[in-house]
């Protein structure tokens, strides 16, 4: 009977060894949203479609790219990005379009698609996932969760770790420079603003801004020139369609008697680094932490604040 034991214990690494060699199944993914809802997942999405431009960009920053199988208008970065099939703009969805590429997860914009569309998408079964950072940190955040739906947490943890170590260091630098009044404009004739709730408002903060709406209702409210030259801002950033940027500066210069406009301190921020909630909004904040340096250094001239 011995001389059956090393047959045996042969036959037993062999099993053992094609064991070793068949994937494992995956455990249920389950990731909250910024919505507060629970999504569960039995896999790792594999095809993915992204119902905004910013989070085209945090899925390929998550190193899920090549997942994304349809995207909305605008989706330009990277370069990648531009070769993705449309399934509809600003202006709403392309449900049938979706639908169509039997997606296994769609990534939302909360505050930037609309609601009802989305909420169509859940009642025909597709698992919805929505995203609205409000802050520079949910950012990191939104990354790690992204990368844990694709399962690529590796990839995504370093961009999001990376991200961190960026933002830290702005915050080191501009955390103790001198408080500058900023009103913040997104490129409108109506004068729409960002309160408080808005990622933008971070930004403002991190380069030793004061946003002078950020008492505002709402997310971005309307205000008018009145009560502008109230609130005096000593800087006005603005941001948008970058060829309508000379109009809106001269609309501005006749209204000398508001400081940012007397100082010269009218400034143009690219949408695209400010805009969309992605890791590049790193460098938009460095070009706001730039300008708002350049409102400081006025200062000495005029010999006040």
């Amino acid at each position: 009977m011995n001389k059956f034991i090393p047959i045996f214990q042969r036959w037993l690494r062999l099993w053992l060894g094609c064991l070793a060699i068949i994937p494992t199944a995956h455990a249920e993914i389950i990731v909250s949203d910024d919505a507060g809802r629970m999504l569960t997942l039995a896999s790792p999405a594999r095809r993915i479609v992204s119902l905004a431009p910013n989070v085209t960009e945090l899925l390929y920053a998550a190193g899920a790219g090549n997942f994304v199988m349809g995207a909305v208008a605008y989706s330009d970065y990277p370069e990648a990005a531009k070769s993705i099939p449309r399934v509809g703009s600003g202006a709403g969805l392309d449900i049938e379009a979706i639908v169509a590429l039997h997606p296994d997860l769609v990534i939302a914009w909360q505050s930037g698609n609309p609601s009802w569309q989305v909420e169509r998408l859940t009642a025909l079964g597709m698992p919805v996932f929505q995203t609205d950072p409000r802050h520079l940190n949910d950012v990191a955040d939104l990354l790690e969760r992204l990368g844990k739906l694709a399962g690529t947490e590796a990839l995504a943890g370093k961009t999001a770790e990376d991200f961190r170590r960026q933002l830290a260091g702005l915050r080191a630098r501009y955390s103790g420079r001198p408080v500058v009044p900023v009103f913040y404009q997104i490129l409108d004739s109506s004068l729409l603003t960002v309160s408080r709730r808005h990622l933008i408002n971070d930004v403002i903060q991190l380069c030793g801004g004061r946003n002078v709406y950020a008492d505002a209702p709402g997310l971005t409210p309307r205000v008018d020139v009145e009560s502008m030259v109230q609130r005096n801002p000593e800087v006005i950033l603005a941001s948008g369609y970058e060829p309508l940027w000379p109009e809106w500066r001269d609309r501005w210069r006749t209204w000398p008697m508001i400081i940012a406009v007397a100082r010269d301190n009218l400034f143009l921020i690219p949408p695209d680094l400010i805009h969309r909630h992605s890791p590049r909004i790193l460098e938009g904040a460095e070009r706001v932490c730039a300008v708002l340096e350049q409102a400081r250094a006025k200062r000495k001239v005029s010999g006040s604040r």
